[in-house]
């Protein structure tokens, strides 16, 4: 019996660059081999919300089943190196790809529930442990739109920790 082949392509991306849109239908999932990407909302008051990052050896893409309207737009927070697959993934992944997702999922909803259920200070340190390059490589605008928080109360809190040490 002939193996079946995964649909993927490789796709080179720059900074700012928007490569998924809110109510596109055509959903993919993207393999970062190297650079940063951002999945997020825009509300109807132009307010942006960070739903997640995806750095090197990580996964992104949107819930949108094929052919659905996608939620999230999807953009390089870096120049980027991408593996890009078509939704069909699940049907012929290899398990080190079942092991991504299931490292996303798991991500999404400790992210749910601290969002919930944490204050500000503790998601910003949560933050700090978990993603502590990330903090060199985002802009504070990007962190705090992550965190759920405005810039000024991200100066807050860096401020009052650092004054605390």
């Amino acid at each position: 019996m002939a193996k079946k082949t995964i649909n993927a392509r490789t796709l080179k991306i720059q900074k700012g660059e928007i490569i998924q849109h809110q109510g596109d239908t055509n959903s993919k999932i993207y393999l970062i081999k190297k650079g940063l990407l951002r999945s997020y909302s825009i509300d109807s008051n132009a307010k942006e919300h960070i739903f997640m990052f995806a750095r090197e050896g990580q996964l992104m893409g949107d819930a949108a089943l094929p052919g659905e309207p996608c939620q999230l737009y999807i953009g390089a927070l870096e120049d980027c190196e991408l593996i890009v697959r078509d939704k069909n993934i699940t049907k012929d992944a290899r398990p080190s790809t079942f092991k991504m997702l299931v490292e996303c999922m798991v991500h999404l909803q400790e992210r749910v529930i601290m969002l919930m259920s944490v204050s500000a200070i503790d998601r910003y340190t949560h933050f700090e442990k978990k993603y502590p390059e990330l903090l060199q490589r985002l802009p504070q605008r990007i962190i705090a739109a992550y965190l759920g928080i405005t810039p000024q109360a991200l100066s807050k809190i860096k401020g009052e920790r650092a004054k605390n040490r």
